[in-house]
């Protein structure tokens, strides 16, 4: 009787602590991470570190000087060198530590090893960043971040940059319209690309910048920002009247960067290098974000007048695509279906999106669309996201690079109620007033309804 009352007094303690971790993994695993995983993982990295590095085979012959020094001191076995280790650095969502590489080693040699070195330290990821020639640094992620997405406090932050979603490695993904002007967003239906959309609405409405919508689904996706943008078509017929506006728009922005730098009036634009942040900043205009929500539909036609309004919608995107940067008009290009099938001009203004965000897609063709010409291994990420993690998505750009991507839960009312806060900053742009959009008058005290979305993250 004694043993069994001994056995309730120290197992009944022990069974609790052991469920309460295991409940605090599943369903609060930052929590558990800072009690258990992080030092469960630190001792195992210490303790095993030499070893792990050789089973990897990331060691190599130690020097000459090195070995004469161990058998003149010791009787000691010289072992393989590994990559000397830096100071353990820990955060609220894994490791961090640096690494010097030993001589004939590359950063290629560690990343090739990141899976085995996740399981051999008991963390989720393992992920490899060249800090300079000789360093780098392993990121450890102890659980999965994109399950449940909390932004860090501390992120980028400035004019036409907007931190809109989490990486995998528990890294902002920051869009940076002054480092990847124009962008292409495919996102099937439920898949999240409304509330990647909306993040970048709310993050660019208190910046200097204005906002201009195309939503060819008769404005559902974009009028609840109305306060807070400087022009809205809903329709091809207005996308069609907007366009050649903001061509027009561009061109006197152009004839406004000759003027200040002398240029001659006949010179063409494509010669011209400079760009309006070399203009005075009380000369500057204001930059321009163009939102094109459901693209295709400015590519579907039916009848022979509305190819020909088509071809020339598409004709001035490729223009703003191409010239635009210099003139401070920035595109984010978001559609459902994108592909060669659209018709004439849809690869070449593929070609002009440097930034590629990819969600859940219906079809492989899109993802290779998407990111088959700058990241082909990253097709088969984006095929394989399922319909269960909605805002998750494969994000690239034409450097190569690619990571996985989710964006945090925003309500519509949240971001409606944004841009109406922010609606004294739409910037006064007279080739675009007849296209503002006409925003009801509130009354004093009670907000406008707005449908409750279904969440699309959380």
């Amino acid at each position: 009787m004694s043993d069994l009352t001994t056995f309730l007094e120290v197992g009944g303690p022990v069974a609790a602590l052991g469920g309460g971790a295991a409940y605090a993994r599943a369903r609060h695993p930052g929590l558990y991470w800072s009690t258990v995983g992080l030092p469960l993982s630190t001792a195992r990295l210490i303790g095993s570190y030499g070893s792990v590095m050789e089973a990897c085979g990331l060691t190599v012959a130690p020097s000459r000087l090195r070995v004469l020094a161990v058998k003149a001191t010791s009787r000691r076995e010289v072992r393989p060198v590994p990559p000397r280790r830096g100071i353990i650095r820990p955060t609220t969502t894994g490791l961090r530590l640096r690494l010097r590489l030993a001589p004939g080693q590359e950063p290629a040699d560690l990343a090739a090893s990141a899976e085995r070195l996740r399981h051999a330290w008991g963390v989720h990821a393992v992920y490899v960043t060249t800090v300079k020639p000789g360093v780098v640094e392993l990121r450890l992620v102890g659980f999965d971040v994109l399950k449940r997405v909390r932004m860090p406090r501390k992120v980028p932050s400035g004019l036409l940059q907007v931190p809109v979603a989490l990486r995998e490695d528990a890294t902002p993904f920051v869009r940076d319209y002054l480092t990847v002007p124009h962008q292409l967003t495919l996102g099937a239906t439920l898949s999240g690309k409304s509330m990647y959309l909306r993040h970048l609405v709310t993050g660019l409405a208190h910046q200097p910048v204005a906002l201009v919508g195309i939503d060819c689904k008769r404005g559902v996706e974009l009028a609840p920002f109305a306060p807070r943008l400087s022009a809205l078509a809903t329709d091809p017929d207005q996308a069609a009247e907007l366009l050649p506006a903001l061509i027009r728009e561009m061109d006197d922005r152009y004839d406004l960067i000759k003027a200040r730098q002398g240029i001659t009036p006949g010179t063409p634009d494509e010669e011209i290098t400079s760009d309006i942040w070399g203009l005075p900043e009380r000369e500057r205009p204001v930059p321009v974000v163009l939102f094109v929500d459901e693209v295709a539909e400015l590519f579907l036609v039916a009848t022979k007048k509305e190819e020909e309004r088509r071809d020339e919608m598409v004709t001035q995107l490729i223009r703003l695509a191409q010239l635009g940067r210099a003139a401070g008009i920035y595109l984010e290009v978001c559609g459902q279906r994108f592909g060669a099938e659209l018709g004439k001009g849809a690869t070449m203004l593929r070609a002009q999106l440097t930034g590629r965000v990819c969600h859940r897609v219906n079809d492989e063709a899109s993802a290779k669309m998407a990111l088959g010409d700058i990241a082909p291994e990253a097709v088969s990420a984006a095929c394989a996201i399922a319909p269960e993690r909605p805002g998750l998505a494969v994000a690239g750009d034409t450097s190569g690079g690619w990571s996985r991507i989710r964006t945090p839960y925003l309500s519509l009312g949240d971001a409606a109620e944004t841009c109406h806060d922010s609606a004294h900053l739409v910037p006064d742009l007279p080739a675009l007033k007849r296209f503002r959009p006409d925003v009801p008058v509130r009354t004093v005290g009670t907000a406008s309804p707005v449908m409750k979305p279904r969440p699309v993250t959380d």
